[in-house]
């Protein structure tokens, strides 16, 4: 038996290391709240850093079941970022080329994460923001089908599935099956649709609040205001009991107070669902009513530890 048959019993394959992120109660953000705990799921534990790396994992797996991505094709994909860093790891891990098509004012950060993994970018126009990309991955598909394997994430089942096979079932588990609300935002959406219905089935009664921006022109990374966006194809709107859109200054407010308060370095998406999550506690408080709170934190800090928010020591809001 050699060393890469796990003579030891100890290491696994990068895609291995996938999902089971552990659920960490925000006790000092959400305290004093009667009856309500405020839980979150550390989606930054994942080997390529976010909560994107469930739906690549998914998404790769049927593209290679259904003979879509060959040896001979490059995965290609439009992103804002953490899905782009996902397949790239997953790229380099299993050896296939990527290919992605990226807003170009996404942070230093990201771009060097994914240089290191050898990923080639096409760099677009970062007034179009994810949509930018989303035409040019488009583009560039249409014009070669031969080299090509698309993934597009926007339309692809295999996201949420991803979700709906793992995250819903461990935010079950991880609560005892006592979980109230779920809380998520929206980006491809993906999160949202697999995780929320994996939960109704386990119990109807469980709210989905979904969280987006509150405007076009907005610093909220990763998420999507729907109704000026190209819509993906995955979400549902029907599917949320409620939505929430947050403030861009409200949810960097929240990622400065999750680190000094809780000791957690999270992006800024994880800032807008903690914040919509603390709203929904404090109603339920204010109620006289229990629950419990889940939300995700989707990744950490440290790709966006050169945005200039963290400079502001001034607190604009009171969250």
């Amino acid at each position: 038996m050699s060393i890469g048959e796990n003579q030891f019993g100890l290491g696994r394959r990068t895609v291995e290391r996938v999902g089971n992120t552990p659920l960490i109660r925000l006790d000092r953000v959400g305290g004093g709240l009667e009856g309500v705990a405020l839980l979150a799921k550390a989606e930054w534990l994942n080997p390529g850093g976010s909560v994107k790396d469930r739906a690549v994992v998914s998404m790769v797996r049927d593209a290679q079941a259904r003979g879509l991505l060959t040896p001979s094709k490059t995965l290609l994909d439009a992103t804002s970022g953490n899905t782009g860093i996902a397949l790239a790891m997953l790229g380099a891990a299993e050896g296939f080329p990527v290919l992605l098509a990226m807003p170009s004012n996404v942070s230093l950060e990201r771009k060097r994460i994914l240089k290191a993994y050898g990923a080639q970018v096409e760099w677009t126009d970062p007034d179009q923001s994810s949509d930018g990309a989303i035409r040019r991955a488009r583009e560039l598909a249409g014009n070669d089908p031969q080299r090509f394997c698309y993934i597009d994430q926007y339309s692809n089942d295999a996201n949420w599935l991803a979700h709906y096979r793992s995250t819903g079932p461990e935010i079950w588990e991880q609560t005892g099956g006592k979980v109230t609300h779920f809380v998520a935002g929206l980006g491809t959406s993906g999160t949202f649709m697999g995780t929320t219905r994996r939960l109704k089935e386990f119990n109807p009664a469980i709210q989905a609040v979904s969280v987006q921006p509150d405007s076009p022109f907005h610093g909220l990374e990763g998420l999507k205001h729907m109704a000026s966006a190209i819509v993906p194809a995955i979400y549902n709107p029907h599917l949320a009991d409620r939505q929430f859109e947050a403030e861009t200054e409200a949810a960097y407010e929240m990622v400065r107070r999750l680190a000094r308060e809780e000791g957690l370095l999270v992006g800024i998406s994880a800032g807008a669902a903690v914040w919509a999550g603390l709203q929904i506690a404090r109603e339920q408080a204010a109620a006289g009513r229990s629950a419990v709170i889940v939300t995700i934190l989707p990744d950490s800090a440290d790709k966006y530890l050169s945005e200039r928010f963290w400079e502001d020591d001034g607190w604009a809001y009171s969250i």
